[in-house]
């Protein structure tokens, strides 16, 4: 009888063996799980955006989009993107830091809900563009309050993102100098992987009560508020799930306070990580399996040139994403074993002395929750090994949702100069 991971009655094996690995293998099932999930216990008047970032893929996209998400993107491939997942413009933002000119004209062409201005000289920019009736826009505000809960905090402390909420009040002869920017409410995101209900009911209550100030403040028209999201994932030993119901009851009441008073304002929750995290695996195969110094490692086909966020950037001590046999899933674990790639560099250790049954060469392993960010916040170019597959098993069906990088996709960019001789 055999113990393999199975996805949607997939034998992980007959996937790798189908698409080769490295690979990337998203459950269609917990995608929409996961997200139904949510939006069954949210207040119907709070709109769901998924954030393109976490996972920018097509088909993902266009799965969340197919249950009723909107998208959120930063970029002009992620503009695109959204369009070709089947998204309205009306539920798409566009944010970020440093917007260039031709993404700003994109979303002006496109039709998008708003532009989410993040700062004074970009507001600027876009009222030089003098789009007839006005460029919509949100202001994305730093607020003065510190978030909760947060393990990266983007919001309350000096940040890239956004403008000072301090600034934003002293700039109301400004905004009203812009003849071609009409202001529709305010964006505010106080940070990521929360998973603490009350830290999410903290920064909505904040972020709503700021965007009634800045409102009342400068005298503008409050049609929108981005209160964020930031829910998080438990990847680590002794993280603790998401309260979801708890969470929902704390944020349904904020929205319903502010919307007794503010009839009629859209207000968004942006998500990405939380969405896709769970649907997804990282799975690799054995190369070599070997002791040294007395610590056992495998070498396996991939490694953080796929999955950097399995380093733990931002942590000061190594934590493990939740590793597992993929061959020999329901066995019980025999010895720890370092978990590595194939990248020259001590650097490449996807996980430490995680506990697993007997791995051979050969042997499929799995780094669980891996949904998002994964390929897209990783190094794929190094080594030039390229990016790996990416697979949807959607209704029982498994999708190449993504090919893996070819010699062609990776040399056909450059051009050979061959120096004169002299």
């Amino acid at each position: 009888m055999t113990s393999e991971y199975t996805v949607q009655g997939h034998p992980i094996s007959a996937l790798a063996e189908r698409f080769g690995t490295p690979l990337y293998v998203y459950d269609g099932d917990v995608l929409r799980d996961v997200y139904l999930s949510l939006r069954e216990r949210l207040d119907p008047r709070v709109d769901v955006l998924y954030s393109a970032k976490a996972n920018p893929n097509v088909s993902v996209c266009a799965v969340l989009r197919s249950l009723g998400a909107g998208i959120e993107v930063s970029s002009l491939v992620e503009l695109l993107t959204a369009q070709k997942a089947g998204a309205a413009p009306e539920d798409v933002i566009f944010l970020g830091p440093g917007k260039s000119v031709e993404e700003l004209r994109a979303c002006v062409d496109l039709g998008v809900h708003a532009i989410v201005a993040e700062s004074l000289d970009e507001l600027e920019l876009l009222n030089d563009l003098r789009v007839p009736g006005g460029v919509r826009v949100m202001l994305r505000v730093n607020p003065s309050f510190e978030s909760k809960g947060a393990r990266l905090a983007m919001g309350g402390k000096p940040r890239q993102f956004g403008i000072d909420q301090d600034v934003l009040l002293r700039s109301r002869s400004f905004l009203r100098s812009l003849r071609h920017v009409e202001v529709i409410g305010v964006h505010g995101y106080m940070g990521t992987r929360i998973l603490e209900a009350e830290g999410v009911v903290h920064n909505t209550r904040g972020i709503l009560a700021a965007a009634e100030e800045l409102s009342a403040e400068l005298g503008f028209e409050l049609r929108t508020v981005d209160v964020g999201g930031g829910l998080g994932v438990p990847y680590f030993d002794n993280e603790k799930d998401l309260d979801v119901d708890l969470l929902a009851t704390g944020v349904n009441a904020a929205v319903a306070d502010f919307l007794d008073r503010r009839p009629g304002c859209r207000v968004i929750t942006e998500l990405g990580r939380y969405l896709v995290g769970w649907c997804g695996t990282y799975v690799v195969r054995a190369r070599y399996v070997k002791e040294s110094m007395g610590e056992w490692f495998v070498v396996a086909d991939g490694g953080t040139n796929h999955h950097m966020a399995a380093v733990g950037i931002g942590s000061f001590v190594k934590r493990n994403f939740p590793v597992r046999s993929l061959t020999r899933y329901t066995e019980p674990a025999l010895r720890p074993y370092n978990i590595t790639g194939p990248l020259c560099t001590p650097n490449d250790v996807v996980a430490k002395q995680v506990a697993l049954p007997e791995v051979r060469p050969g042997d499929l392993l799995g780094v669980e929750r891996s949904g998002a960010y994964g390929p897209t916040a990783s190094p794929g170019l190094f080594l030039s090994h390229g990016f790996p597959a990416e697979v949807l098993v959607l209704d029982g069906t498994a999708h190449l949702v993504r090919r893996r990088d070819t010699v062609d996709d990776l040399l056909g960019k450059q051009e050979l100069i061959f120096p004169q001789k002299s």
